[in-house]
């Protein structure tokens, strides 16, 4: 097959995937990406200054907050990093669970969030291994508040939250990840957490 019929068979799949609105975004991240835009959006939070620790892919977030700037792990490593100057918010999305030390990590992120600020965390709990450059950890909801009480921040002011189901943990085994589509199922199962996150805010 030449260049030309790959290139025209490539735009006819991505003409009729909009023509189906078929979402592309990856399945399991879907109520967590929700859940930080709700948040963001709330408070007008997003106009704040925010800094994100970037795992180098990801910079969904920069769209939506124009004061934006990151730092890209492993180059900078919130295990033993920090920037000297607060933020008054503070995103590790799919950071967390490639870090060495956690509990290092969280206390930087709280080093880094001014106070009154917020830090909003997500890694997978129920997901394939994927070294960028190291996998080390999963948490549950209640485990990934204890990690941030432990870097610093009040119990009472951290919520964590979490979303899975048994059909899209199936469709995450032994594959590729899978986009949502335009017909996978958004229930929710406690006991089959795929995305786990938390907002924890600063005390003045």
């Amino acid at each position: 097959m030449t260049s030309l019929a790959v290139a025209l068979k490539n735009r006819s799949k991505h003409a009729v995937k909009r023509l189906l609105r078929y979402d592309e975004r990856n399945w399991l991240r879907i109520r967590q990406i929700e859940a930080f835009t709700m948040f963001l959006e709330a408070a007008n939070r997003k106009s704040r200054d925010v800094i994100e620790i970037s795992p180098g892919w990801n910079r969904y977030w920069r769209t939506l907050c124009p004061n934006y700037r990151s730092v890209d792990f492993p180059d900078f490593d919130i295990c033993r990093d920090r920037t000297e100057e607060q933020y008054s918010i503070v995103i590790a999305d799919q950071v967390l669970e490639h870090v060495q030390r956690p509990q290092a990590a969280a206390a930087n992120i709280y080093a880094m969030v001014k106070p009154g600020g917020w830090a909003m965390v997500a890694t997978p709990f129920l997901f394939r291994v994927h070294a960028r450059p190291h996998d080390y950890n999963r948490w549950t909801p209640a485990g990934l508040k204890q990690l941030m009480v432990e870097g610093g921040f009040a119990a009472d002011d951290v919520q964590a939250f979490s979303w899975g189901n048994k059909a899209c943990a199936k469709a995450h085994i032994g594959g590729p990840v899978r986009a949502y589509g335009v017909w996978r199922d958004l229930s929710n199962d406690e006991e089959y957490p795929l995305m786990v996150w938390a907002f924890a805010k600063k005390r003045n």
